[in-house]
This record gives C-alpha cells, sequence and structure tokens, in this order.
C-alpha cells in the first residue's frame, strides 16, 4: 500500500510516498481502507520531533480515520466488512492514518454520522473527541453556565462552540476580526477580537464582574496564569495545550479552581456521542481545504502557519 512515511524529524518537507506492506488484522481488529483523514498539531508536533522520545522512526503519523471497512479480525463482533466507520488512531502506539489503509481495535472505533461525508467525518474524530472530552467527560459543562472558548475559528475551539450550545450554555469566544461572522455562525454568543481587544476586560464587563464558569483553553502562552482573572468561584478550566513556558497557578487557589489537562483519550462511546449531534443537525463538520494525501507537506505546512479555518482535509482518492 501507498503511505506517507517520515524517516527523519523535521519541516514538512520530510514526508515520503512509499509502498508499504498492508496492514493485517489481529483477533479484534479491523483493516480499515481509509478514504480521508486530516491535519491536526498533534500531527505537525510529532513530525518536527516534539514527542521524538515516544515516536520509532521511520513512522507513519496521522490522527484521523474515515473510510469502510476491508476485513475484520476473528474475535471482532460490532462491525461487518462494508461498515462505514471513523476514528482516531492510538497516539504514539502504531502507524497512523497518513496511508491507504489502517488497522485498530474495534473498542476505539466508531460507525461514521450517516448524513456527512467520509471528508467531512475526518475533520471530527480528533477535534469532536477532545472537545467532547474536556467539556462534558471532564469538565462537566451543564445547561446554562457560561464558558469562554479561546481560539473558537479553529479546529478544537469551533466544534466547542456547536457543543456549548447544544447543551445551552451561554459562550464568549475569542478570535480575529474577519472570523467573527463565522464563529457567530456556529452559535458563539460573545464574539472578542484578541488583537484589538482584551478578554478580560470584556468578559468581566459583560459578566459584571462575576466571570465564566469554565474556560477551554486551546491556544496555550499565558491563558492558564490568567484565567482566574476571568473565572468565577469553583470554576473550571481545561487545557489542551502543552505548557512551553513556566506559569504561576497560585490565583486559582483563591477561586478553588479546578483544572483539567487533557490528552485526548481513544474510545468509541465520545465519537458515538458526537455522532448522534452531527446526525440531529446540531454539530456541523467544517473544513477548510481538501487536498490529496500526497500533498501532506503543504497541507502540514498550512496548518503550523495557523489561521486556518476549520480543518484541512486529506482525501486518499484526491
Amino acid at each position: 500500500m501507498k503511505a506517507m512515511v517520515i524517516r527523519d524529524f523535521g519541516g514538512p518537507e520530510v514526508f515520503e510516498q512509499k509502498e508499504v506492506p498492508k496492514p493485517v488484522p489481529e483477533l479484534k481488529q479491523l483493516l480499515v481502507k481509509v478514504l480521508a483523514t486530516s491535519v491536526n498539531p498533534i500531527d505537525y508536533q510529532t513530525r518536527r520531533g516534539d514527542y521524538k522520545a515516544f515516536v520509532q522512526l521511520p513512522t507513519i503519523i496521522g490522527s484521523d480515520v474515515s473510510g469502510v471497512v476491508e476485513a475484520i479480525g476473528e474475535a471482532v463482533t460490532d462491525f461487518k466488512v462494508g461498515d462505514e466507520v471513523y476514528y482516531t488512531p492510538q497516539t504514539f502506539s502504531g502507524d497512523g492514518s497518513y496511508a491507504e489503509y489502517h488497522v485498530a481495535d474495534e473498542s476505539i472505533v466508531a460507525r461514521k454520522p450517516s448524513n456527512i461525508s467520509h471528508l467531512e467525518a475526518a475533520s471530527l474524530t480528533v477535534t469532536g473527541g477532545t472537545a467532547w472530552e474536556s467539556l462534558f467527560v471532564r469538565g462537566k459543562l451543564q445547561v446554562g453556565e457560561s464558558i469562554l472558548i479561546h481560539a473558537g475559528a479553529g479546529g478544537v475551539g469551533s466544534i466547542a462552540i456547536q457543543l456549548a450550545k447544544a447543551v445551552g450554555a451561554y459562550v464568549f469566544t475569542t478570535c480575529s476580526k474577519q472570523n467573527a461572522d463565522f464563529v457567530k455562525s456556529l452559535g458563539a454568543d460573545c464574539v472578542i477580537d484578541y488583537k484589538s481587544e482584551d478578554y478580560v476586560e470584556v468578559i468581566n464587563r459583560e459578566t459584571s464582574d462575576k466571570g465564566v464558569d469554565f474556560v477551554l483553553d486551546t491556544v496555550g502562552g499565558d491563558t492558564i496564569e490568567r484565567s482566574p482573572l476571568v473565572l468565577s468561584e469553583f470554576g473550571r478550566l481545561a487545557t489542551i495545550v502543552d505548557i512551553s513556558q513556566p506559569q504561576s497557578l497560585f490565583a486559582h487557589w483563591d477561586k478553588n479552581t479546578t483544572v483539567h489537562f487533557i490528552f485526548n483519550r481513544q474510545t468509541r462511546a465520545k465519537l458515538d456521542a458526537v455522532r448522534r449531534l452531527i446526525e440531529r443537525g446540531q454539530v456541523k463538520p467544517l473544513i477548510d481545504s481538501v487536498m490529496p494525501l500526497s500533498e501532506v507537506s503543504i497541507a502540514h505546512e498550512r496548518v503550523e502557519r495557523g489561521g486556518v479555518r476549520g480543518k484541512v482535509v486529506l482525501s486518499s482518492n484526491a
């Protein structure tokens, strides 16, 4: 099978298209023909060597799969050949999705939403799973609460806005001015231009200094340290970003903040929950652009540079 392989860590140019052996499913595994995948921050971080201690070269990376079951192991009970599925491969455990085929344990695989394409489904497994884990599994976001979602036009942020609105929360979000109408169309109640406004000032003004119940950090920087300035007492913070610089947590004690550091776990239940919302029309996939898998280097460069609205999707058939 064809695959985009990296033999050395580095820039987007390290990808090479190679012929590699087609994987064979074990007892509880599925062999999936990958019809679409996409680019996530963890993909370019892995490619450039941020997690080199966990990666054995040469390797195939990639964190989203949407495709069709081609073969099943003898002990598989929940799927059959021909089923349309979507999932996130186990992180740092075997090859990823930048290939024609992928094998996965059936426990992490979910049925693809019936009302969207494979290209759309491939934009959702990492972003949808991460947003669901952050907001509901860990953060316990409730009806009537308020939330600040940083970078609402991004991959996780744009799905998180929709999930938060589906549960009945009031959503503040940050983005650039050109993305304001976009995030409003997703349901954001108050949009903050991070280039010209201080989100701390805006939220305290809009909430009469009460703050929000929840902050979802998708940007890093000093967000953790500044979050107590916008959180209500007993508020919650979920961050999906590596801490690249030392930050003080001292102010969180005064607010009795609950802080969640999120590394997306691969489970079917989250993707099933997201699928139900998609099929009811409460969540929609957001695609910035579609490229052939052979142009993964260009796709990585675009996403790593920033400014992407939604996801850059890679088609195995393009």
